[in-house]
């Protein structure tokens, strides 16, 4: 499987479906793999951040670089990991805990209020200011039960976003 030029065998889809939670059949991890060696230019078993960023929807999501950040480098196997948490079959504890990841992005396991305004400035830009972040930023806390000075883990996120119809898919295709 590192070997991009080599094909997947039923052992190494089965793995990679296990490694995934399932959340993937093996006809889209089939797809997945098709597409990790597009995308693998250098055929060398990893993606690299260029790589990454020559598929235009990443290339122009605002939070391009901090997910850079949680994929540099990945094989085939965490390439599948990665994308888990966008599949419809994903339980919503996975993929609150990959928003999770997109705020912590010291992989501390804690998120502050300065990660969260660095989240929010990468989605908003120039659009409102600093202080209009802030202040949103402080009024969604304080809603939540938190504060500038709360250290929010994940069980935090699970608390607020457990309840929530959150949607994170992306459409794999299948030939």
């Amino acid at each position: 499987m590192g070997n991009t030029s080599s094909m997947l065998t039923q052992y190494d889809i089965e793995e990679v479906q296990v490694h995934c939670n399932h959340t993937f059949s093996q006809q889209e991890i089939v797809s997945l793999y098709q597409r990790f060696c597009q995308l693998d230019r250098s055929n060398g078993g990893f993606i690299s951040a260029d790589e990454f960023l020559s598929v235009p929807e990443f290339a122009v999501n605002p939070l391009s670089q901090r997910l850079l950040r949680m994929l540099y480098g990945l094989n085939f196997k965490e390439f599948v990991a990665f994308l888990s948490a966008f599949s419809p079959r994903a339980s919503l504890h996975q993929k609150i805990e990959f928003i999770f990841k997109v705020y912590d992005s010291d992989s501390n396991g804690k998120v502050t209020f300065n990660d969260m305004l660095d989240v929010l400035r990468d989605l908003t830009g120039h659009f409102i200011s600093e202080q209009e972040r802030e202040q949103v930023l402080t009024d969604v806390l304080e809603e939540a039960g938190y504060t500038k000075d709360s250290l929010i883990v994940l069980a935090d996120f699970v608390k607020v976003l457990g309840n929530s119809d959150l949607k994170l898919e992306v459409e794999v295709p299948v030939d």
